[in-house]
């Protein structure tokens, strides 16, 4: 849009190292590289530290392969080729949170051999967070973590310290589920990649700084006038995915990216913590509710009525399935989650990805998918 409403998004994600290298500068603070959406913002920032989710760079790399397999997602290679590259070079630590195996083995190696990194630590979460002892389990990591934390740091992250920290945080969360509310629309006053804008920087901007931003866009949107058309409403499904080009691309051909169920969007902000007095039982629990990537969602699979629910509210007529190349815990419940969305009535399209794919038969994809879905409102 010509209106320059979430040219502040789109400048701190073309620019997040550059931003990341002056908070550090500005406020003395550590950064920490964080892998996995399931990580504990909440104590890192009580610490006085800014999380940085680790992206990829969308670009072909030849660092990779002396540490991790050639048959491990283009993300998990692109991710340690970040670190390799030194492009996160102003991060001190390190942290995961358990999700997948592979991308276990890209923080394995990035802690290895990342020379900028002076610490680094390992969250081992249950994956069976719908077993009755995952909380506890959880409470007890999310504990260790912040006594790890503590010594670190050499200060105490009190409870008041979490507390507020946690508000921080679902504060961003509460404003972000405010700004995809706008998507419901009809001809939203927010298209996909300004959404995906807002929602990708919350992961590595300094909340309180990220909340004023918000609260600005929200304040404007009421009077907001679009000038494109919405064409066909598609959600998007799938493992990380933070490729603004194709997201643009979709765009450009006839339609609108309504919402989504990926790591880069609504998995990371769609719940908040429940208040209670113990703030490291806010904050653990938290994760174990939140919408479950598939490595977490098993014996009973509560995603796909979250995921279908998510489509019919935003009334999407369509949903594409975004694969990363390899990406195990997605390619195993693709089957079945495009099995109930379809008994359901909406369409799937399922579109392979790696670094390396140029965007153009994608395009003519997505375009005979357009034609399709149009020719069945004909009849």
């Amino acid at each position: 849009m010509a209106d320059g409403l979430f040219d502040q998004f789109k400048d701190w994600y073309e620019k997040r190292h550059d931003y990341a290298r002056d908070w550090k500068a500005r406020t003395g603070g550590q950064v920490v590289a964080t892998m996995c959406t399931y990580t504990a913002e909440e104590l890192l920032i009580a610490a006085g530290m800014l999380p940085v989710r680790v992206l990829g760079a969308h670009e072909p790399q030849n660092v990779t392969e002396p540490h991790i397999f050639g048959m491990f997602c283009p993300f998990c290679r692109d991710s340690l080729a970040q670190g390799l590259l030194g492009r996160f070079d102003y991060a001190e630590g390190v942290t995961l949170t358990q999700s997948c195996i592979q991308y276990r083995q890209t923080f394995s190696s990035w802690r290895s051999n990342v020379p900028s990194v002076k610490w680094d630590y390992y969250v081992p979460m249950p994956n069976d967070v719908q077993s009755p002892h995952a909380r506890k389990a959880h409470y007890a990591e999310i504990q260790s973590f912040r006594t790890f934390l503590s010594a670190l740091t050499g200060k105490e992250l009190t409870d008041a310290m979490l507390h507020e920290a946690t508000d921080v945080v679902d504060e961003n969360r509460r404003l972000l589920r405010q700004l995809f509310d706008y998507r419901k629309e009809a001809n939203p006053k927010v298209t996909g990649v300004e959404a995906l804008y807002a929602s990708l920087t919350a992961q590595f901007i300094d909340k309180r700084e990220h909340n004023e931003m918000l609260k600005k866009v929200l304040a404007a949107l009421p009077s907001r006038q679009m000038d494109r058309k919405e064409g066909v409403r598609f959600m998007t499904i799938g493992s990380e995915n933070d490729d603004i080009a194709f997201m643009a691309m979709v765009e450009s051909v006839g339609s609108t990216i309504v919402i989504d169920d990926q790591c880069s969007g609504t998995r990371y902000f769609w719940n908040e913590s429940k208040k209670d007095a113990d703030p490291i039982k806010r904050i653990a629990e938290r994760y174990c509710d939140r919408p479950a990537c598939p490595t977490k969602d098993y014996p009973s699979h509560t995603r796909f009525d979250h995921v279908l629910g998510l489509a019919k509210e935003y009334n999407a007529r369509a949903a594409i399935f975004l694969q990363q190349k390899f990406c195990d815990p997605h390619e195993g419940d693709y089957p079945d989650l495009k099995e109930h969305l379809e008994k359901n009535g909406i369409p799937t399209l399922f579109l392979e990805f790696d670094i390396t794919n140029p965007i153009g038969p994608f395009r003519i994809r997505i375009e005979a998918m357009l034609e399709t879905l149009s020719e069945e409102e004909l009849f």
